[in-house]
């Protein structure tokens, strides 16, 4: 059963998180907190939205605030959440890329994905089984490719989302706030018309598997720690096969764990 994350006492020992011990282990914090005091009003109230708290085998076990998933006191205690990370690819096998708005709270500036966000405690985003959560998070990517780039969900249809594997690991992104995920990844390849939201989105760009390898190179742009881990593991094989064989990665059970 599902349980919601309410104000409650702090417990500072150890526990495993499940369902019995999430409510005194998390104790939610009032959005109104120091936490966000001088950050962007909109990813305020961003902050505000239900991600699915899971434990180590990505069952859920309850929902939080997207601040309370973000704050690395609750992080370094083990609070984990559901994510997604989609790659998004042209005719000519060229990935886009986006560079997150300076007004993020978590990892602003830095070079991603195409999109990467997180299913929400909404009817088609949330699943207890992995079936229904590959379908949960497909839904969630058409929701914030628009959002974030202004891609309409017809360009981008469910049918045509391609689920390879879940990462957990862990990030921090200053010493306040940070991630702790396990990420659904989806490839796609479809055209698009990209409108981007300035106050999610700074810039974006397509590349070539080459280029991006020059990018890394590059000391003067900075690139999310997912986005890093998944070119580091897998991407350039799984980008190979873009066209053939990318099947035999797809709907992979086992979690990979990147900690």
């Amino acid at each position: 059963m599902s349980t919601t994350v309410t104000e409650t006492q702090t417990r500072t020992r150890a526990a495993p998180i499940t369902a019995e011990t999430i409510l005194s282990l998390f104790p939610d914090i009032d959005t109104r907190s120091d936490a966000l005091e001088g950050h962007d009003e909109q990813q305020i109230r961003l902050m505000d939205e239900v991600c699915i708290v899971t434990d180590e085998d990505d069952l859920l076990i309850g929902t939080a605030s997207k601040k309370l998933c973000h704050l690395m006191t609750n992080i370094d205690k083990g609070l984990l959440h559901r994510a997604f990370s989609v790659f998004l690819f042209n005719s000519k096998n060229e990935l886009l890329l986006q560079q997150r708005a300076t007004e993020k709270i978590t990892f602003p500036d830095m070079w991603t994905n195409t999109c990467c966000s997180h299913p929400l405690n909404l009817a088609n985003e949330t699943g207890s089984n992995l079936p229904d959560s590959i379908m949960g998070v497909k839904h969630a990517a058409q929701r914030k490719l628009d959002h974030e780039l202004g891609i309409k969900k017809e360009q981008v249809p469910l049918d045509d989302f391609h689920f390879l594997t879940r990462i957990h690991y862990k990030a921090p992104s200053d010493g306040k706030w940070g991630e702790h995920e396990i990420d659904y990844i989806l490839f796609i390849k479809a055209e698009v018309d990209v409108d981007p939201n300035v106050n999610e989105v700074q810039d974006t760009r397509y590349v070539s598997a080459e280029e991006l390898k020059k990018l890394f190179d590059d000391p003067s742009l900075k690139f999310t720690p997912w986005f890093k881990l998944i070119c580091q593991s897998m991407l350039f094989e799984w980008w190979e096969h873009l066209d053939s064989g990318l099947e035999k990665y797809e709907n992979e059970q086992e979690i990979r764990r990147m900690l």
